[in-house]
Formats: C-alpha cells, structure tokens, sequence
C-alpha cells in the first residue's frame, strides 16, 4: 500500500485517499475527510484504512473526536478505527446500526449537528431510497458538500470489459459526476428526497466532495443542481 498523504482542500478540511476495495465484484476507491472542531479536535468521515502513516499525519493536526460513517454502505474501517480512538464518539448513519451489529456506536445522524461539531459542519439525511439513507455534509469553513454514495465519478479508464459498460450505463462514468442510474431508480420516496435537496441546495457551496469521483473545486451549487436535475425536474 501506497503512503498516505492528507491534502488540504480548503480552510481547516483536508482528504486522504486510501486503497481500493471491491463490492460485487467492482473497484472502488476509497476516500476520507478530516475536519477541525473548536481546539485541536477533528471530525472523520467515511473513514479509510488506517495505517501508521495516517495515525501520524492525523496526530499532527489534532487528537480525533468524532467518527461518522455517512451511510450503510461505508462501514469497512469503522470498527478499526473506534478500536484505535476510544475516546471518539462514532455515529452511525440511519440503517448502519443494523447492518454492523457487532459494533456499538455513541448516536445516529439526524437532520441536526451533533453538539460535538454544530457551528462548523452542518448535515442532512436524503431518506427515500432503498439501497442505502445517506447523510449529506456540509463544511461552513471551506464552503464544501460532502456526498459519499449519492454522486459518483470513475475515470474512463477505471473499469474493463462488461463492467465498463454497466458502470456506463449506470452513470458511473460521464463528464462529471452523477446520480447513478440504480440510486435514482431506488428513491421510492422522491417527494422527501426533493425536500432534502432543497436544504441541501440552501447551503452556500463553493466545493463538492464525493467518495467516489473527482472532487469539484468551484461553483459546487451549480453542479449540485445539474446533477439533480433528474429529481427536481
């Protein structure tokens, strides 16, 4: 494994990737987010492998009080970590307590901030869809949305063979990222879906990240829009 490196990405917010991962047979890359709190306390996203040279970089910024794992599908590291920070509060997205069990965690993501992060990181749960309910990110500091599994943008070159082409048609793959096809088709609730985008769209971005794609540095609201398109019509 390659050494990882945290690369800033605005004001006090910084993104690690880490190594790929496969899920039904496909290729995922894997990304983390590391946030300041007030102090020296950080917030992790989605977090990835941990190895000696993440807990170090991590070291140096600050000591980490907060865990998320922002939907049910991004939980491979979760344990890992919550064993190396004991004295981090981890949060589960709705449906991820079910699904690991074995663990236990401190809260669920709701539509309101934890105390722990209000005031610098702000959140939305997207409900309605029967793959996965994701909570949607935003850091005020930096101006940045962070979607995990809602967006998705894979190189042209990062899939092969009959997996390229369903990755195609599933608009995994485009000019810029989109809401793949088997998500838009899972919103069975898109009346609550719209609502939640409109919170979503009433935050003032400038950047988006996203677990899987290339991560959009400039008039984030406007790509926001277009790749919901779909769902608001």
């Amino acid at each position: 494994m390659s050494k990882q490196t945290l690369q800033p990405f605005g004001t006090d917010i910084w993104i690690v990737d880490g190594p790929v991962v496969s899920s039904a047979g496909f290729r995922y890359g894997t990304r983390m987010v590391v946030m300041k709190l007030d102090g020296d306390g950080l917030f992790v996203w989605s977090p990835i492998a941990l190895t000696d040279a993440l807990r170090t970089a991590i070291g140096a910024l600050g000591d980490i009080r907060c865990i998320v794992g922002p939907n049910s599908l991004h939980h491979l590291y979760l344990q890992d970590w919550q064993q190396a920070y004991p004295q981090a509060a981890v949060f589960a997205a709705p449906g991820l307590p079910k699904r690991r069990k074995d663990m236990s965690f401190d809260g669920e993501l709701g539509d309101a901030p934890a105390n722990a992060w209000a005031g610098h990181i702000d959140q939305v749960v997207v409900p309605g869809n029967l793959i996965t309910t994701e909570v949607v990110f935003f850091h005020r500091d930096s101006g940045t949305v962070l979607f995990t599994d809602l967006l998705q943008n894979f190189g042209p070159e990062w899939f092969s063979g009959w997996r390229k082409i369903i990755a195609q048609l599933d608009h995994m793959v485009g000019r810029e990222a989109q809401v793949p096809r088997k998500f838009r088709v899972a919103f069975v609730n898109r009346r609550a879906a719209r609502a939640a985008l409109k919170r979503i769209l009433a935050w003032p971005a400038d950047k988006v990240l996203m677990a899987h794609g290339t991560p959009i540095e400039q008039d984030g609201a406007a790509f926001i829009r277009r790749a919901f398109k779909w769902l608001t019509g």
